[in-house]
């Protein structure tokens, strides 16, 4: 498993209660969706990282977001 870091996240009340929100609905901790959210940002920006990433922290990618050809 990849090594992990604290890191202290200052972010506005709402936004914080309405991740915590999204995690519960996804059954995740607070800490594995924004984790969550990170993974999917850097994939869309194609930023992810090249290796590392164990089977568990892979994102799916969702059909109705894919652009038709």
């Amino acid at each position: 498993m990849p090594e992990r870091k604290p890191f202290l996240l200052r972010v506005d009340r709402e936004v914080m209660d309405a991740v915590q929100r999204w995690a519960n609905d996804d059954l995740r901790s607070l800490n594995a969706q924004i984790e969550f959210l990170l993974r999917r940002a850097l994939r869309d920006a194609g930023r992810a990282p090249k290796s590392g990433a164990s089977p568990d922290t892979t994102i799916p990618v969702d059909p109705d977001s894919q652009e038709s050809t």
